[in-house]
């Protein structure tokens, strides 16, 4: 086995990183190998929440349960008062929302620090800067208690001899029956632990995100309408239904995002989900043959008009698109199907969302990409064992599930300035709206719950999806993995490729160039890539 970094000898080989950079190795020191980076190490023992019944529960395969209605007396979480009094904890995180108000302004903030029994310093950096942040802050050497770290592929700098030399490793709290002593971390399903491992043991916490992945959203009542069918069969029904509900004079169109609209058509030929293993062999995605299939099929809806004249030239604008009614297919994540109601259902007369699954390309069944099992993860710095177990009850308490009180209170703030009820259901204040965007599910998270109180009849048919959806899984093998080249060449080699991905869906360049687009990353880096994943799994499977 390879001999542990030190912190000091890190932190010396760090000093010198800028922002964005994959961290240097020290001395003499080798960097972990991919058989150490992905040693196995014992999950934790997934035990599911039954406090709360319903007649759409999860299921063991990852369907999450359904709610129509908030319980009226809520679950007490922390039955037995404030679990991790002690000194503060300060957690780096991320946001994607406006940052909320400060604690000294923010009741909800107030009242989650008194119910956790210490104070929970966030530290909100924006979505777009943080790796940036991570980066700079692990150089520096002043780390806070906990934070988030991304994806490898979307942060360089969080590499295995990183972890081994500043995180802790907390196999002997959470593996296994050990999980009993926080069990709402064990209610967070398997998967999502197994992104945690790294070094033979666990090193994170997880934030969990359902394993159905996203629906293609329809306006069905943009269909219905036209009279036409929103279930095709095949892709040749599927072309023919963009042909039908494209209307230029309108201002209505199919879809509006060409990625992923290739990634539909890639889901009707039931291609790769990033990675494909077969025998322990990876293929990638983009160097199958379903991918030219791919190309050429969005090559061919650009063709016809069905895509929005501002694919290619305006990014950002497809879920303003389909809310609006300006496109009438959305590829998306499972959050959004709340958020288009809370943002288009007044002004988007009659609005009826609805959502396709892939059909087979020649007829049958597609299949559904599995999503990430995680958003990121939380890493805790090194600590001593009292502090870590205060640290990890704090975590526990952020993952108390749909029909506790704990919940309520991260979701929807206190009673009065927060929420009001309607019957049994809370509706956030102007105030509320404010202060619940503190990031808490970007530390850790209770598995996702289907919850929309302003319209509940919505929540059956977001359960049939998923229940849909986890029968056609395709898992992405690498998804648990390291691969140090990946990480470090992913980003700068994925540009390029989507540029010229683009380029064929747009009917720029010729479908013939993709090849030698494949043969290029090939050299470049992806027959590493491919060979340290393969390792990789072997390690984790032998």
């Amino acid at each position: 086995m390879k001999a542990p970094l030190s912190r000091r000898g890190f932190l010396a080989s760090a000093a010198g990183v800028t922002a964005g950079l994959t961290l240097a190795a020290c001395g003499d020191h080798r960097p972990a190998t991919v058989r150490d980076a992905n040693a196995r190490a014992q999950l934790p023992t997934y035990i599911p929440y039954q406090g709360v019944p319903t007649s759409m529960p999860a299921t063991a395969d990852g369907v999450s349960p359904g709610y129509l209605h908030y319980p009226a007396e809520p679950v007490k979480a922390l039955p037995g008062g404030p679990p991790a009094k002690g000194p503060a904890i300060d957690i780096m995180t991320l946001i994607f929302n406006p940052v909320p108000p400060p604690v000294d302004r923010n009741v909800m903030w107030q009242a989650l620090n008194k119910s956790v029994g210490c104070d929970l310093n966030f530290q909100i950096t924006p979505v777009g800067d943080y790796p940036n942040k991570f980066a700079v802050t692990i150089a520096g050497g002043d780390l806070p208690d906990a934070m988030l770290m991304l994806r490898p592929d979307q942060n360089s700098a969080a590499t295995p001899d990183m972890l081994d030399a500043l995180f802790e490793d907390l196999t002997e709290h959470l593996s296994g029956d050990n999980i009993r002593d926080y069990p709402y971390l064990a209610n967070i399903p398997s998967a999502s632990w197994a992104p945690c491992v790294r070094n033979g043991g666990i090193y994170a916490l997880p934030m969990p995100r359902p394993l159905s992945g996203g629906p293609t959203y329809t306006r069905l009542d943009l269909i219905k309408k036209r009279g036409l069918d929103p279930n095709p069969k095949s892709w040749s029904e599927f072309f023919q239904l963009c042909k039908d509900v494209t209307d230029p004079k309108a201002n209505q169109y199919a879809m509006g995002d060409s990625v992923t609209a290739w990634n539909f058509m890639m889901m009707m030929l039931k291609g790769p989900n990033n990675w494909r293993e077969e025998g322990g062999r990876f293929t990638w995605y983009f160097e199958s043959e379903e991918a030219k299939q791919a190309l050429d099929a969005v090559r061919q809806l650009t063709k016809a008009g069905t895509m929005h004249p501002d694919t290619y030239s305006v990014l950002g604008k497809a879920k303003e698109w389909f809310g609006t009614g300006r496109t009438v297919l959305n590829p998306d994540a499972p959050v959004a199907w709340n958020d288009y109601y809370t943002t288009y259902a007044a002004t988007a007369k009659g609005l009826d969302i609805g959502y396709m699954m892939a059909p087979g390309w020649d007829g049958g069944t597609g299949g559904q990409w599995q999503g990430s099992a995680n958003y990121a993860t939380l890493i805790i710095k090194k600590a001593p064992k009292a502090r870590i177990q205060q640290i990890l009850r704090a975590m526990n308490a952020l993952a108390s599930p749909f029909g506790t009180d704990g919940y309520l209170l991260r979701k929807y703030g206190v009673q009065g300035p927060d929420h009001t009820l309607r019957g049994s259901d809370p509706v956030l204040t102007p105030q509320g709206q404010g202060e619940v965007t503190l990031p808490t599910i970007f530390a850790t998270d209770a598995p996702m719950s289907l919850y929309y109180p302003a319209k509940p009849e919505i929540v059956p048919d977001q359960y049939e999806f998923q229940k849909e959806a986890i029968r056609r899984l395709i898992p992405n093998p690498a998804e648990p993995l390291y691969s140090a080249t990946d990480s470090k060449m992913s980003k700068l080699l994925q540009t390029s490729l989507d540029d010229t991905r683009k380029g064929i869906m747009q009917g720029r360049i010729p479908l013939s160039e993709w090849d030698g687009a494949m043969k290029n990353w090939r050299k470049e880096a992806g027959d590493k890539i491919r060979a340290e994943y393969e390792q990789a799994w072997e390690t984790r499977h032998s």
